[in-house]
């Protein structure tokens, strides 16, 4: 067939169904055939009054008044209303009335002005008069309201989760999610990122989270794991030249779920050649600015950077949230010698300074108290110290503790009157954790963490290694791959606690967004990371070899990061969990319950994988 310019087409050499195939592309393509709607439910405006359309949707709601009917027709992008007149077509009219929440209709109609105009929507100021109705699918009663405030519980709404997905908020974030997404597609692709996949079907690691496992029918006995992140292979394909890596990929981690957690999630995951700390840190920062620019609109200042250590020194976490100070202040030089066993048997007492909160009532500091002895945070009870607005000092330990000692704590707080000092004290690491939690009730409790105000920074400078007393070894507090401070390498014979590791992480408003680390590249520095990390030479080569040999052929300096996209989404929509970012999320314990998996599989196909289950007691 050829086309002429003119758009017609002659000198036909195919056949008849090439024909047809044809026309129909081109009447799609000049938008002269449509089948079910003219426009969508949210783009209709005073402009298009007059205008002759047809759409369709779901029924959202439906008004009886009078002689009139009026319904609200929802679809992906908005919510556009029907009016059914009685006196000019009462066949039509009568016809709506027997419509149901949720059906699924067509309308043709004439676009006209509202006279009661609806400010709250984008299309409030028209309506549809229609002319035409066609029911294209009935509908149940949905068992819960399709709304933005619904009456649907978590449970109820997981199991009809396409119903839940009708409504306005929840599409909401996946829509935010794609352009996030998309976002970092754009940002990646103009810094010549390359995007590869990565095998899902993978061996089995034991460090980290539990594997999700995979039995191999061809391979009777043998497993494959599900990726708990594509690390190896992103390192691999450094070695192979592929100087800048990404994927938006799914992973998958065995292990006990909350709100910010999920079996399977999804990473931006990312890997550059040829790079320091810095040139990671600096690309990376670049594309969250971008995000909070093209996304939300936001000019986000240079992101601070804090070490580990100041932040378990300052806040108790190594995910601070800066979006307020209240940060801790040492004080156990001040309180020895005074006859209070609890501060003089501490190995650690910290203090943080509420501003303004010396008018807590009893029954105030009281709920303060049970939450620090609530089992999640764990304190044994609650120190506390009013500097009042006339200057005196009141405090819970004041018969062990004079005036001047105390005024001595308001000092090193740099309180002031109406200031409120709330004190802990125990072993360092555990203490400095309760801290941080009352820290953050305090925080809430004053308003300083509005989900709007964004603050970011990057932690710097983790331990190395962690030591798990009991095992009495060693674990890689990042991965076995992470390169260790340059200048700490002689450590890892003599201290290997003190070594410090190129790793880093993003934090948000006190979120762990992602987190990377500079690479070992050297296969020397990586066997003997192996063997302080108590590995036999036999397990590396089983678990690791491939990658100990790649790093024989010449492998670049490399680095990279990973952000977790469910909770950069959910930071980006307000939300405290990241189950709404994700269309079909599991629950607490790991279930889909709209299809109820995980769930028992045939005996023939335990057999054909020679799976012998025993049964339980």
């Amino acid at each position: 067939m050829h086309r002429r310019k003119n758009g017609y087409f002659s000198g036909f050499t195919c056949n008849s169904h090439e024909i047809f195939v044809h026309l129909h592309l081109y009447f799609i393509l000049n938008n002269r055939y449509r089948m079910y709607r003219s426009n969508t439910c949210g783009e209709l405006r005073l402009t298009n009054v007059n205008k002759e359309v047809t759409l369709s949707g779901w029924v959202s709601k439906i008004r009886k008044m009078g002689g009139m009917t009026f319904i609200d027709l929802r679809d992906r992008y908005g919510i556009t209303q029907l009016s059914f007149n009685q006196e000019v077509n009462q066949e039509l009219c009568e016809q709506a009335n027997k419509l149901g929440r949720e059906w699924v209709i067509q309308v043709t109609g004439t676009v006209k002005e509202r006279s009661s105009k609806n400010a709250h929507i984008p299309t409030g100021e028209i309506e549809i008069i229609a002319d035409k109705l066609t029911v294209l699918n009935a509908s149940k009663t949905p068992p819960f309201t399709i709304e933005t405030d619904t009456d649907g519980g978590d449970d109820l709404r997981m199991k009809y989760r396409y119903l839940d997905l009708r409504r306005a908020t929840v599409r909401r974030n996946l829509e935010l999610r794609h352009k996030m997404a998309f976002e970092t597609r754009r940002y990646l692709d103009e810094r010549n990122f390359l995007e590869v996949e990565t095998p899902v079907l993978i061996g089995s690691t034991p460090e980290g989270a539990r594997d999700f496992i995979v039995p191999s029918r061809m391979n009777p006995g043998e497993f494959y794991a599900l990726p708990q992140s594509p690390q190896l292979f992103k390192q691999l394909l450094m070695v192979s030249g592929f100087d800048r890596y990404f994927q938006i990929v799914k992973c998958f981690r065995d292990e006990d779920l909350r709100a910010d957690r999920q079996p399977e999630f999804t990473q931006i995951d990312c890997e550059m050649s040829f790079v320091n700390q810095e040139d990671v840190l600096n690309t990376f920062e670049g594309l969250t600015k971008h995000l909070f620019k093209t996304i939300k609109g936001i000019d986000i200042p240079d992101f601070p950077r804090v070490s580990y250590a100041d932040a378990m020194r300052l806040y108790g976490s190594d995910k601070p949230d800066t979006r307020f100070e209240m940060m801790f202040v040492e004080m156990k030089d001040l309180t020895p010698g005074r006859g209070f066993g609890v501060f003089d048997s501490a190995e650690y007492v910290g203090a943080i300074r509420a501003t303004g909160c010396a008018s807590y009532t009893r029954k105030q500091v009281d709920e303060l108290t049970e939450f620090v002895k609530r089992p999640q945070v764990g304190a044994k009870g609650l120190i506390y110290l009013r500097y009042n607005e006339d200057g005196t000092l009141k405090s819970s330990v004041d018969k062990f503790y004079t005036e001047e000692d105390l005024r001595k704590w308001a000092e090193r707080c740099e309180a002031v009157p109406g200031d409120l000092i709330l004190v802990l004290a125990g072993e360092t690491e555990k203490t400095r954790k309760q801290l941080s939690e009352l820290r953050l009730e305090m925080g809430s409790r004053l308003g300083l963490r509005d989900k709007e105000d964004y603050k970011c920074l990057w932690v710097v400078d983790f331990p190395l290694l962690e030591k798990d007393e009991e095992l009495g070894r060693f674990f890689a507090k990042h991965h076995p791959f992470t390169s260790p401070k340059k200048e700490d390498i002689p450590l890892l014979d003599t201290d290997p606690g003190a070594v410090r590791a190129n790793a880093y992480d993003l934090v948000i408003n006190g979120v762990e967004i992602g987190g990377g680390s500079i690479r070992i590249h050297d296969s020397g520095l990586q066997k003997k990371m192996f063997e302080v990390l108590g590995f036999t030479e036999e397990q590396a080569e089983a678990q690791f070899g491939f990658l100990m040999k790649a790093f024989q052929y010449g492998a670049p300096p490399h680095g990279g990061i990973a952000f977790g996209l469910d909770r950069f989404v959910s930071i980006f929509a307000g939300l405290d969990s990241i189950r709404d970012t994700i269309a079909f999320p599991k629950n607490t314990s790991g279930r889909d319950v709209m299809i109820d998996a995980p769930s028992g599989v045939a005996k023939e196909q335990l057999d054909e994988l020679g799976i012998l289950l025993e049964p339980k007691e």
